[in-house]
């Protein structure tokens, strides 16, 4: 049976190199560690992307996602968007308010662009990146494998796996950390991280308006956390409804009609009635950052290197644009001639990314306490905060790169195609 904790030592041989199974090691095939075995799909670099699930378990989840333009053009730089695309769902405005009142609304004309980002059911699109790595020659996939051990050694990290109850290992020049929030990679390290549990939980579920949504996404902020209603195909909408734990709760435990009347107090008239369609699903929401994302032989990527509150749509965006900057470097060291695993080669991706996703957690983290909140000075500065939004356009365009993804650092595969 695998072992609770993995095991780790560097006590061990190194491997030769020409024994190697493969140059990278890709643990967890959610969406950003399979996005990254896919910016690697004929690089010339061999890839095993290894997962505890089969590909149907690992799809099947029930997660939606907000996608922002950048994470688009990464997919398209990627060559997997076409695919993408035609099973998700575009916005072309963002409402937002607070308590119902004093709204902004964000234009696709803003930017100059026909819209302002995508909503994604986790299923069609962890599949669709599946399927774009079945003709991928340098690239491998082991499910359901449970990795049990790893061994750094000075030219190579040797894996133990558990396959059907049997041992296996291979070899590898680096191995990346994309198995979740608790990482046993990441532990197993001995990486610390640093952050909170908020005092707020999110309900998600699916519902069926009477009317349209016309492509609009919204977020409402109310005292007890953001309300978010993100547009997916067929006019159905998710909803992510942040609130303290034990209201959240309690949200949770009422009958389908007292749900449904709660739901449409703060959900608005501007679709007419509401038709619940899903089961509702109740998450804690919580903060985390790795105090580093490398080590020799070792990059951590996704929710495995950080997590933030759902408020903006930012936590999966940001593990795209980590599986690209990672496949940046590795692409650029591997053309010349570079170990791919030597820390020097690995703090070229952490030395972007984890200052630029500090910057998201924080500005995730100041919405949620900003508009979370009935301290009268905080409404008042709030309110403010949106009349500038509304009235001083350079304010309001620097707020919509951020939200879009268009601020700050563009890696090569999202400027190929644009």
């Amino acid at each position: 049976m695998p072992t609770e904790q993995l095991e780790k030592s560097t006590a061990q041989p190194a491997p030769n190199p020409s024994q190697l199974d493969c140059d990278i090691a890709i643990v967890g095939g959610g969406v950003a560690g399979t996005t990254l075995a896919c910016a690697l799909k004929n690089s010339g670099l061999s890839v095993i992307l290894i997962d505890a699930l089969s590909p149907t378990q690992a799809a099947a989840r029930q997660q939606v996602y907000a996608i922002t333009l950048l994470s688009g053009r990464i997919w398209d730089g990627i060559g997997v968007w076409d695919e993408i695309f035609s099973k998700i769902t575009p916005f072309r405005q963002i409402s937002l308010t607070d308590s119902g009142e004093a709204e902004v609304r964000f234009q696709q004309a803003e930017l100059g662009l026909d819209r302002l980002g995508y909503v994604a059911e986790h299923t069609p699109l962890l599949t669709t990146l599946q399927a774009f790595l079945q003709d991928a020659e340098n690239v491998t996939c082991l499910s359901p494998v449970e990795v049990v051990g790893v061994e750094y050694q000075a030219d190579g990290v040797t894996i133990s796996l558990e396959r059907d109850g049997k041992p296996q290992t291979l070899r590898s020049r680096l191995v990346v950390a994309a198995d979740g929030t608790k990482s046993r990679l990441r532990e197993a390290a001995g990486i610390r991280t640093r952050g909170w549990k908020y005092w707020q939980s999110c309900i998600t579920v699916k519902v069926k308006p009477e009317r349209s949504h016309e492509n609009i996404a919204y977020e409402r902020f109310w005292p007890s956390g953001p309300f978010a209603i993100l547009p997916l195909t067929g006019d159905r909408c998710n909803i992510v409804w942040t609130a303290p734990h034990d209201e959240a709760k309690a949200l949770a435990e009422l009958d389908d009609e007292a749900f449904l009347a709660e739901l449409s107090r703060r959900y608005g008239s501007q679709m007419g009635n509401l038709e619940v369609i899903s089961p509702r699903f109740v998450f804690q929401v919580q903060l985390m950052q790795s105090d580093r994302y490398v080590l020799p032989r070792l990059a951590l990527l996704g929710d495995a290197a950080h997590c933030c509150h759902p408020v903006g749509g930012q936590g999966l965006n940001m593990g795209i644009r980590d599986a690209a900057m990672l496949a940046q470097v590795l692409q650029a060291a591997h053309q010349q001639g570079e170990d791919l695993g030597d820390l020097r080669v690995l703090k070229r991706y952490e030395r972007i990314r984890r200052w630029e996703n500090w910057a998201i957690l924080g500005f995730t983290d100041f919405l949620d306490r900003t508009f979370s909140n009935h301290w009268l000075p905080l409404v008042a500065a709030r309110r403010l905060g949106l009349w500038t939004l509304r009235h001083i356009a350079p304010v309001k365009l620097v707020a919509l790169r951020l939200m879009t993804g268009l601020l700050g650092y563009t890696p090569q595969l999202a400027r190929d195609k644009h």
